[in-house]
């Protein structure tokens, strides 16, 4: 992978240093989206129009997405991998290279991955088990044919074992044209019969040229067969290969089995499963059962990992691409799946309520179901393996259809940058042609990030916003304090069925304690990265410091309340605690190995390993034992055990509320912090890194790019700086090891008054559809939907308010404009000099500079959603709704007409006030 970020230089200057500049700009560190191809339906020129639009908006990758197409369009749909796709794809690379975009592209269409080229016998595989009860001492002729209809010809006969008293027979060679004939010896037998069958599943939202089975990802043949329609494609077409290949959730369902499946139990577990059907398939789940799944979840873990992901990024390696992935929906270890590729990707479900202040909370909502925690399985991946990059799905939902604003994106933005994401890539963009009737080509999820949305308008603010934040998180080394083992034996043993798939919508009723846990980490006050078995195992104790795979380093392992773990782990962290680490175990110890094969053994070792660990009559008080040269914390509160461990908390998290990731760069630390709560911060705020050798603190905004020297000071031996955040603000802090000779950072105090801009408004459209033509004398800054105008309410504009204030004098170092309550996004200009854009809360603008004694021309350009307008077509039963398959859904996936929506305010909604300031 090519090295894709800069530090930029810091000059000498006599014998102090020139400030940091923001790092250089890449188009890693530009947002990227998923570039929907509908039916494939793409040409030259269009395509060159879209990727032009996109790079001058400040994009900086395309994923080209393949799916569903439109309605009456199938003349000009293109199949998939072509000939004729093939050459879109290379126009598409030249144009990329022209504009600086990367592009990208899954290596299927819609999900999961399949098509045409996978066979009946390389598709998704599942188990059907068919049990019988016998009285031997007789022939026994018995029809055991697929009862599974659905299964049909793709079933094929596995296994036929008996069993009686402790005795297991093997009876598949006994059958003939679907009956069995034997002669059972005496006893009650159970016969247990297993046909491996096809589950059917089609590609999901295929497009033209991807419709077949979903392939079979736990067969290494199949995986390496459909690959090869790829490389025929490329080296046919000689087109290069791109980038980075993208694999979505996984969403293989009911995919349970693959052919050789035993034997590879066999060969990774040290035992036959089919000698304990009867166990394996107990619905009252006693603990052999249990053991026995664990054990089956366990090698479909490993087959997954082993035949799909590590093999499909070897092949991408092979042809000098990268791969990034998202784990989350299969029925692997997702650390270790995560950590297999170049770049893990999460996945944002749904819109946080932090309840930010003045932040317009839309009734159609989805809550949602990535939270921190489960964002920080692609980070933590990333981070103990050493990769650059964590990438997310970012806002598969937030609010419905044309109602997403930019304010209402940038607190879950924020959320995934805490959660360690800097690679983002929007979900997503549809390709339209750019004669397209408006709304243009849509896909059936929201949001809509591209240049038919009003939103687009102003969106560069928001991607200039990510792009600053990104160059920073992509900067320097992951600094969490803690690791945290990652339970995933005790899920497998305790969870119920037989396939467990870590989805993002089911991992609250799954690891509830884990997440509880997590949580309770993060409030008091330190970040955590999660490590796997096999991370553990890799893990050293380096100059004081636990140091991981990939040369991320940690102050401790935290163990929280794992009831199940296999021996040669514990025996690693007992040996990591002798060297002189420090071990943290929450509640317990664990109690056993997980399991079932060579159980007595194991268990015996297990016991030797825990004997070694101080003995602790009760966990409910916290405790600090030596382990020769380490240590080794007991507890059941984490706030206390935590800060027995020596490492100093993040006081913003625990005492301010804000949330936070650290990172190391050459000359320190630097940190994202966002206040995603109802509240600011103007304190002191002691930072949890060490006051040695910090010189020099530097405030980067990443809203509008201003950068400056912080107030800083050393208190009671602990560094501290002055943070000034109002709600749902961020601020990127860096730490120097030299003093840093630069401008200082503007501290604000308000004056206990302000000017009201509340009289003499004017408004008029410079753009809207329906037109609305004239202006309007509206005197109080007013939601354009209370105008006395028939299309006041039905349409997407954007509209300029102006107001000619008499500005008196009054000392002030800076004045504010305050937006108030905006609808939802506006440029603004004072005396004709911009004064940027406000498009999240708090909406608001320093104008001191472009303000002057006496009259002043404050123009305000508002840019409204495209909900009034899209419900009025609905009114007028315009079909707009012209796509295949899904077509357009709402948030619960049905279909949803929106004529009966209100209008939403548009436009100023009272309260614009400019604000006089002085600068501490």
């Amino acid at each position: 992978m090519r090295k894709s970020f800069f530090i930029a230089g810091l000059l000498l200057a006599g014998s102090n240093l020139m400030a940091q500049d923001w790092p250089q700009v890449t188009s890693e560190a530009r947002p990227g989206t998923r570039w929907w191809w509908l039916g494939n339906a793409v040409d030259a020129p269009n395509l060159t129009y879209n990727i032009d639009e996109y790079a001058k908006a400040g994009m900086g990758a395309v994923e080209i997405t393949p799916i569903y197409g439109v309605q009456g369009n199938d003349a000009n749909n293109i199949e998939f991998l072509s000939p004729a796709w093939m050459e879109m794809l290379k126009h598409t690379q030249a144009e990329g290279k022209r504009t600086g975009v990367e592009v990208d592209m899954n290596t299927g269409t819609g999900w999961p991955f399949g098509g045409p080229e996978v066979s009946v016998e390389d598709a998704a595989t599942k188990a059907i088990f068919q049990t019988y009860n016998v009285t031997g001492g007789k022939m026994i002729e018995l029809n055991i044919a697929p009862k599974d209809l659905k299964a049909g010809s793709y079933t094929q006969l596995s296994r036929v074992m008996a069993y009686a008293n402790g005795k297991c027979l093997q009876l598949t060679s006994k059958v003939s044209s679907g009956t069995l004939q034997w002669n059972a010896p005496a006893g009650d037998w159970k016969v247990i019969v297993l046909y491996i069958g096809k589950t059917g599943q089609m590609v999901k939202r295929a497009a033209p040229g991807g419709e077949g089975f979903v392939m079979d990802h736990l067969s290494k043949g199949a995986v390496n067969r459909y690959f090869a329609r790829f490389d025929k494609a490329f080296k046919n077409s000689n087109t290069p290969y791109p980038h980075t290949f993208f694999n979505d959730s996984y969403e293989v369902y009911g995919a349970d089995w693959t052919p050789d499946f035993l034997n590879q139990f066999a060969k990774r577990r040290g035992y036959k499963l089919e000698e304990h059907f009867p166990e394996f398939l107990d619905a009252t789940r006693p603990d052999a059962t249990r053991r026995i799944v664990s054990d089956y979840r366990e090698t479909i873990s490993d087959l997954l990992l082993d035949n799909f992901t590590a093999q499909w990024s070897s092949w991408a390696h092979k042809h000098g691409s990268i791969t990034r992935n998202q784990a989350h929906g299969s029925p692997a270890n997702l650390i270790d799946t995560y950590a297999s590729v170049d770049i893990p990707e999460c996945e944002g479900f749904g819109l946080s309520q932090f309840h930010i202040k003045g932040l317009r909370q839309d009734s159609l909502t989805r809550k949602n179901d990535s939270d921190l925690s489960m964002l920080k399985y692609a980070s933590s991946a990333a981070h103990i393996t050493g990769k650059t990059y964590t990438s997310s799905e970012t806002f598969t939902w937030l609010t419905e259809h044309f109602r997403t604003s930019l304010s209402q994106c940038k607190p879950d933005m924020d959320l995934m940058f805490v959660s360690g994401v800097n690679h983002m890539f929007f979900h997503g963009t549809p390709y339209s042609p750019k004669q397209d009737e408006w709304p243009g080509w849509l896909f059936y999820a929201s949001i809509n990030m591209s240049p038919t949305n009003s939103i687009w308008r102003d969106a560069p603010a928001f991607f200039d916003y990510i792009t600053r934040c990104q160059s920073f998180l992509q900067m320097g080394k992951p600094d969490n304090d803690f690791l945290v083992y990652l339970p995933v034996y005790d899920m497998w043993q305790e969870q119920g069925g037989r396939l467990l798939l870590f989805t993002v919508h089911g991992m609250e009723k799954m690891a509830p304690k884990f997440i509880k846990t997590i949580h309770q980490i993060s409030q008091s006050g330190y970040d955590v990265d999660y490590i796997s078995d096999k991370y553990v195992q890799s893990t050293r104790f380096v100059n004081g410091e636990l140091q991981t795979q990939g040369g991320a380093r940690y102050k401790s392992i935290i163990v929280p309340a794992v009831k199940l773990m296999p021996a040669p782990v514990l025996e690693h962290l007992v040996s990591l605690a002798k060297q002189g680490a420090t071990i943290v175990f929450m509640e317990n110890y664990p109690e056993d190995v997980p399991g079932f094969g060579q159980l007595d053994a194991r268990r015996k070792s297990f016991a030797q390993i825990k004997n070694q660990l101080p003995q602790t009559t009760s966990f409910g008080n916290t405790q600090i034992s030596t382990l020769q040269k380490g240590r080794i914390i007991t507890g059941s509160d984490y706030l206390s055990a935590l800060q027995k461990c020596d490492v100093q908390p993040e006081e913003m998290k625990l005492h301010h509320g804000l949330q936070c990731i650290r990172r190391t760069n050459d000359t320190g630390h630097h940190y994202f912090i966002s206040a995603l709560q109802n509240k600011g911060v103007n304190d002191w705020v002691t930072l949890g890194i060490s006051s040695d050798n910090v010189k020099s603190v530097m405030l980067f905004n990443p809203m509008n790019g201003e950068k400056g020297l912080a107030q800083s000071r050393t208190k009671d031996g602990r560094l501290q700086v002055r943070l000034q955040l109002q709600s749902g603000e961020s601020v990127i802090l860096q730490t120097f090891i030299q003093a840093v000779d630069t401008p200082a950072w503007a501290y604000y105090q308000e004056e206990n008054f302000s000017l009201s801009l509340d009289h003499g408004w004017t408004l008029r459209f410079v753009e809207s559809k329906p037109a609305i033509e004239g202006t309007f004398a509206i005197d109080t800054p007013s939601s354009w939907t209370t105008l006395n105008h028939p299309n006041a309410t039905i349409t997407m504009a954007i509209g300029l308010y102006t107001n000619n204030i008499s500005l008196p004098t009054i000392p002030a170092d800076e004045w504010i404009l305050d937006l108030g309550d905006l609808r939802e996004s506006a440029k603004v200009r004072i005396n004709g000099q911009d004064a940027g854009t406000a498009w999240a809360v708090p909406y608001q603008l320093k104008v001191g500079k472009l303000l002057r004694p006496g009259k002043n021309l404050i123009e305000v350009e508002v840019t409204n959603l495209p909900a009034n307008r899209i419900a009025e077509l609905d009114r007028q039963g315009v079909v707009w709704r012209k796509f295949k398959d899904a077509n357009i859904v709402d948030l619960s996936y049905k279909k949803k007409m929106y004529a009966d929506w209100a209008p939403l305010p548009s436009g100023l909604n009272g309260a614009v006030r400019l604000i006089p300031v002085k600068i501490q």
